[in-house]
């Protein structure tokens, strides 16, 4: 999870962005922060590590942690959906929001079918689009099969196999070509290809900041893969602990005395 919400924090400067060098620094910006993908990160993994609906958790963890004063917030659709007096049915979102908060199922949920089927179950509460659906559980196959050893190739030809991404293209040409989207269709492929080609968890992030457009959602996806295909160095993990509110904590310990390991 930390994957993810480090992405997060570290893109958060640069959404909107265009034309990005990819060695920036420094890597935590002094405007860095927190904003929706790390708050839905940990209300995914907070319904699933203690059994609460997920539409429930996400609508009172929006409520009880506020995005980084400045940094992107909700989209209008989801604050809706969010901000409604009690839960509203699912709004046929496609948009990225569905993809940058599944990571936890991932980690969850060994086994391949039943991590899909969580990861429709969590997306579908919002983003019931089949589109929407297909970027979550397109994230959570990456991670599975990371998890289970398989390397960038072996990815990128399992996520075009059973999703129908184009996979064939590298970094430098996303980089070209990639615009601001907020839709999965146009996030989560970039997003594996930016970790798979990577060399490192940070050299990952980097990628994914340096296509610019959604910089902080590129970088949680990314992110939530790239901490299984490489180690996060402790010095990111303690670099990222001041721009956390306290409230996210214990859920975030909670899920990795669940899964194992320090991160």
């Amino acid at each position: 999870m930390y994957g993810a919400i480090i992405g997060d924090v570290v893109g958060s400067p640069y959404e909107f962005a265009r034309n990005l060098r990819k060695y920036f620094s420094p890597l935590f910006h002094p405007k860095s922060g927190i904003t929706d993908d790390t708050i839905m990160t940990v209300a995914v993994a907070d319904s699933l590590l203690n059994e609460i609906h997920p539409a429930e958790s996400m609508r009172h963890w929006a409520r009880q942690v506020l995005p980084t004063e400045s940094l992107g917030g909700y989209g209008a659709g989801f604050m809706k959906w969010l901000a409604a007096p009690e839960i509203q049915p699912p709004y046929n979102s496609f948009g990225n929001g569905a993809a940058m908060r599944v990571s936890p199922v991932a980690w969850l949920f060994d086994d391949l079918p039943t991590a899909l089927e969580v990861a429709k179950i969590v997306t579908e509460v919002s983003h019931s689009h089949p589109e929407g659906i297909k970027g979550a559980q397109a994230v959570v196959l990456s991670m599975n099969l990371a998890r289970q050893g398989a390397n960038g190739e072996a990815i990128r030809d399992a996520v075009s196999e059973m999703f129908g991404y184009d996979m064939d293209r590298d970094v430098d040409h996303c980089r070209t070509h990639h615009h601001y989207n907020e839709t999965c269709q146009h996030c989560v492929p970039e997003s594996i290809i930016c970790a798979i080609e990577a060399d490192s968890y940070e050299d990952a992030i980097r990628n994914a900041i340096s296509l610019g457009g959604d910089a902080d959602t590129l970088a949680a996806i990314t992110g939530g893969i790239a901490e299984i295909l490489y180690e996060i160095p402790a010095e990111l993990i303690e670099g990222v602990q001041p721009y956390l509110a306290a409230d996210l904590i214990p859920v975030i310990d909670q899920f990795y005395e669940r899964v194992g390991g320090s991160q």
